[in-house]
């Protein structure tokens, strides 16, 4: 029996391997005068200034022919066959230095952005629902025994803009993780039922069946998609906007008429989706906020 295959498409946290390096040519030249970022991996065993830079970095051995670079949430972690002297991986690295300390940076800004964004889980507090502000809400009155939650549109009494709130059925008393736990409740309720309605939307316009959906709370995935039509999607694709769930839904359903990322595969994501590789963009560049 042919063994189902599963692809997958990437959570903003994951790693990201570069390419195998080529043999170094240069270093790359540095500016003395230029101010000197930091990196450091938590299990660093080694460190190189490169570009602007002083990485320290994770440095492992392995049964693998070439050099290798990933750069994570961690920091950059450098892998290398047995045979390959230090002084030339230490050359592979100026080589590629520019491209090591470019996504260094953006993993780090990121990273700052969730940490900015991080939801104080309180009676007032706000958090991201497609794409749109939501103010949570404590309510003793509406039901907290089973800690209901309701979005209610509530107009500003002076005539300003209309707001989200999320009324919750718990107590004003209520612990940081009852409050987290009853949205996160309701989120994947909600997660489910738009998830649902977008494949449904889009399966007869790929000429696809999907069979089963599941909510994912994966650390480096989005999504998935398996061979026997099983999808699997990450609850917390609610935080963005519609375009951007259209657009990873439509990339799991592709999926299922073409099991690999090739050219054809791309051009029966754009076919449902014209504008994917900007919405796709937005993936990385527009963080959710820290869950803890």
């Amino acid at each position: 029996m042919r063994g189902l295959v599963q692809l997958t498409l990437d959570f903003f946290a994951a790693p990201e391997p570069m390419r195998d390096a080529p043999p170094a040519r240069r270093p790359v030249s540095q500016d003395l005068h230029a101010p000197v970022a930091e990196f450091r991996h938590p299990r660093a065993n080694r460190e190189a200034r490169l570009a602007h830079a002083t990485v320290a970095y994770e440095f492992k051995r392995g049964k693998r022919r070439t050099i290798g670079f990933s750069v994570g949430p961690e920091g950059l972690v450098v892998s290398a066959p047995r045979w390959v002297g230090v002084a030339e991986v230490q050359a592979a690295l100026q080589d590629k230095a520019a491209w090591i300390v470019r996504k260094l940076d953006e993993t780090r800004a990121r990273h700052e952005r969730q940490l900015a964004s991080r939801i104080e889980w309180r009676d007032g507090a706000e958090l991201p629902f497609l794409g749109q502000s939501v103010r949570l809400v404590l309510d003793p009155a509406h039901g907290y025994a089973n800690a209901a939650a309701q979005m209610l549109v509530v107009e500003d009494a002076a005539g300003g803009p209309v707001r989200n709130h999320l009324r919750l059925g718990l107590p004003h008393l209520a612990t940081e993780a009852q409050i987290r736990d009853a949205v996160q409740a309701w989120l994947m309720r909600q997660a489910r039922r738009i998830f649902t309605e977008r494949l449904d939307h889009f399966a007869p316009q790929l000429g696809v069946q999907w069979r089963k959906l599941a909510l994912s709370s994966a650390g480096t995935r989005w999504g998935s998609a398996r061979a026997d039509g099983s999808i699997r999607l990450h609850w917390r694709l609610v935080h963005f906007r519609m375009e951007v769930i259209d657009y990873v839904v439509a990339h799991e359903l592709s999926h299922l008429r073409v099991m690999d990322h090739s050219p054809r595969f791309w051009e029966t994501v754009r076919s449902v989706v014209p504008d994917y590789a900007e919405v796709r963009l937005l993936l990385k560049d527009e963080s959710v906020p820290s869950w803890s």
